[in-house]
């Protein structure tokens, strides 16, 4: 017949100087045991917003062979953030019969009072986790506006220089002087109406053209040809993203045929409009623009490109 023995688990996500650390929550839930004897399971690095954690699974399979009578921990938020995943966890207790503390919070789920508090404390965990999800989302979007390099791949024919805006060091993408020749010729090229993709790829191979040191080929020069960060961002390119449903985040007298522009996915952009131009945002960005505007939307409008 197997021993039945307490577990500690604890979990740390990200060791940074203001969460408390895994030694220090296993002290706080040993005081539990009053002496008593314990097996540990500790997860660093790990995420409370799923269970998808080794030594959290390992607790789990031990609970099912019945090894494990009583589960401790520091917050209940160190084992699980998810409604879904705390309701599953309970089940598997009360079929187990193992009871589940959290030393801080002073749970005891032997009680009906005792459960229906520990399911009110992980309704406001999670809703702590989404708020923090959201803050992070609207903060995106903010610096979107505002002109910033959001990061991802810098587009061909630019490198990233330091500079600061609204006084936060960030990115701004300059042009490589011996390529922005050559970015302008594939933009005229495929404005010229009986001129394909495929004829600015053949043409590209013949002249050993390449994109990034590869060979072009049609999704790459695709991408290239509708990324507004080349364009010389005029009322013309006001009106052509307008019309195709882009959210235009600047003024119309911004747009000067200067800069260039950012094209960032919106917040209720679907699956099936990430093709379009439907609801995007377009930003005037701080770096230069290379290409005409006609260029861009005789060869991105009369063609649909974007369809």
């Amino acid at each position: 017949m197997n021993i039945r023995m307490d577990a500690v688990y604890a979990r740390q996500s990200v060791d940074k100087q203001d969460s408390i650390s895994i030694e220090s929550q296993i002290e706080f839930c040993k005081y539990e045991l009053k002496g008593g004897s314990c097996k540990e399971y500790t997860d660093k690095g790990f995420s409370g917003k799923n269970t998808d954690r080794p030594q959290f699974q390992k607790l789990v399979r031990d609970i099912e062979q019945g090894l494990i009578q009583r589960v401790i921990v520091y917050k209940l938020d160190r084992i699980s953030r998810s409604i879904i995943d705390f309701a599953s966890m309970m089940e598997l207790f009360n079929r187990y019969n193992v009871e589940f503390v959290s030393s801080t919070e002073k749970f005891d789920t032997s009680t009906p009072m005792g459960r229906a508090m520990l399911n009110i404390c992980i309704v406001f965990a999670q809703l702590e986790r989404e708020t923090i999800q959201k803050r992070v989302t609207d903060a995106y979007y903010s610096r979107c506006q505002k002109g910033f390099k959001m990061g991802g791949v810098t587009p061909y024919g630019f490198k990233l220089e330091p500079t600061v805006m609204d006084g936060i060091n960030t990115k701004m993408m300059v042009a490589e002087p011996e390529l922005i020749e050559q970015i302008s010729l594939l933009f005229e090229m495929y404005a010229e109406p009986q001129t394909s993709l495929g004829d600015v790829v053949r043409y590209c191979t013949d002249k050993g053209i390449t994109f990034n040191g590869k060979e072009m080929q049609r999704p790459s020069l695709s991408y290239l040809l509708r990324n507004p960060v080349y364009a010389q961002a005029d009322l013309e390119i006001y009106e052509f993203f307008k019309s195709q449903g882009a959210e235009i985040m600047n003024d119309p007298a911004d747009f000067a045929g200067t800069n260039g522009c950012y094209l960032y996915q919106g917040r209720d952009v679907t699956e099936s409009k990430r093709a379009s131009l439907q609801d995007q945002i377009l930003v005037v960005a701080p770096h230069e623009g290379l290409v005409s505007s006609d260029s861009i939307c005789q060869g991105l409008f009369e063609k649909n490109l974007f369809c």
